[in-house]
């Protein structure tokens, strides 16, 4: 669907007093080409002066706060090989290893476990929580 316009131009309605040397903000929106690109065009008046540049403080920062130390890690490291103790599991009674273990405390089946043997799904990985699982030395 073509649009009825080609484009449309903005200027704005306030005009200056004749002794102001100031430049006019134009905003431009083309149709006809396929990008979308905004041309948004400013000039600052001739008479403001340049913003100031930041300081440069040489002055070194207060000690950073220590930071604290991390949790230990929740879970089977990753590749233990597990038994699985959840009756329900089609796997249940048999090993696998540990693929990955998510460390959020609030995710109810943290460990990933991958099997040689697949489902009736054909699948080969299942999540399970902490106490479905048992590692194997």
């Amino acid at each position: 669907m073509a649009s009825a316009a080609s484009g449309f131009l903005l200027t704005p309605n306030v005009t200056g007093s004749p002794s102001s040397a100031s430049k006019t903000n134009m905003v431009f929106f083309p149709s006809k080409t396929n990008n979308s690109r905004l041309v948004v065009r400013a000039a600052a008046e001739e008479g403001a002066p340049p913003a100031p540049a930041p300081a440069a403080t040489t002055a070194e920062p207060a000690e950073a706060p220590k930071a604290k130390p991390k949790p230990p890690p929740i879970g089977p490291k990753r590749g233990t090989k597990v038994k699985i103790l959840r009756r329900e599991s089609y796997w249940y009674n048999s090993f696998g290893s540990v693929v990955a273990v998510d460390q959020d405390p609030k995710t109810r089946y943290p460990v990933v476990v991958r099997f040689n043997k697949v489902n009736y799904a054909n699948v080969s990985t299942n999540n399970y929580a902490l106490d479905e699982i048992e590692e194997v030395k």
